[in-house]
């Protein structure tokens, strides 16, 4: 079994987002649970997504608190609240941020770290407005990518199954997003710390 958590803001497309992944993996024949949790003020505010995706069927129904990855749909709450809170040693990573994996050597410590400009991604493609870009297709896109969990036909058919409208440009987000993700492994360091484990 294999775990996720999505951390964005209300208005980003955080739950559709774990939705298309759970809808993306499905498709390719896997079984899958994803729910979402957040509060009563929803636009703007943190929204945590959890997804268990796994070959055999899923019986646990408890929020995941020792993900194998983490999706970073804004980048503010990495320092705002404790998102690598249960990350599993050698976990990975993807935040949508312009900055280069680099950029964050405390999590390198830590876990493999990805980085893509689903802002920009989205902007470009018209989805949200500029002030409140939609990125959860193109984040996705670069999970595809970075992780090779899901394929890139699946994920257009999740969209065109699940998103009601610019299909077209969701899928052409996710689509230039698997060619722009950027990924740095964990430091020696790291490594050497999970190995004694």
């Amino acid at each position: 079994m294999r775990e996720l958590r999505l951390h964005g803001r209300g208005g980003q497309g955080t739950v559709i987002a774990s939705k298309l992944l759970a809808v993306a993996l499905f498709l390719e024949g896997r079984e899958v649970q994803s729910f979402p949790m957040f509060g009563v003020e929803r636009r703007g505010s943190p929204v945590t997504a959890f997804l268990r995706v796994d070959d055999l069927p899923l019986k646990l129904r408890c929020e995941i608190q020792e993900p194998d990855d983490l999706i970073v749909l804004d980048p503010t709450l990495i320092g705002a609240t404790d998102i690598l809170a249960g990350l599993k040693p050698g976990g990975r990573i993807l935040i949508n941020t312009d900055l280069a994996p680099g950029d964050f050597p405390q999590l390198l410590e830590r876990a493999h770290v990805s980085t893509i400009d689903a802002t920009g991604i989205a902007i470009r493609h018209g989805l949200g407005g500029k002030s409140q870009p939609i990125v959860n297709t193109a984040i996705l896109g670069a999970f595809a990518a970075d992780t090779g969990q899901i394929s890139l036909a699946s994920m257009c058919n999740a969209i065109r199954e699940e998103v009601p409208i610019q299909i077209d440009a969701n899928i052409a987000a996710a689509t230039e997003a698997m060619t722009a993700v950027r990924h740095a492994p964990m430091r020696p360091a790291a490594v050497r710390e999970v190995a004694r484990a």
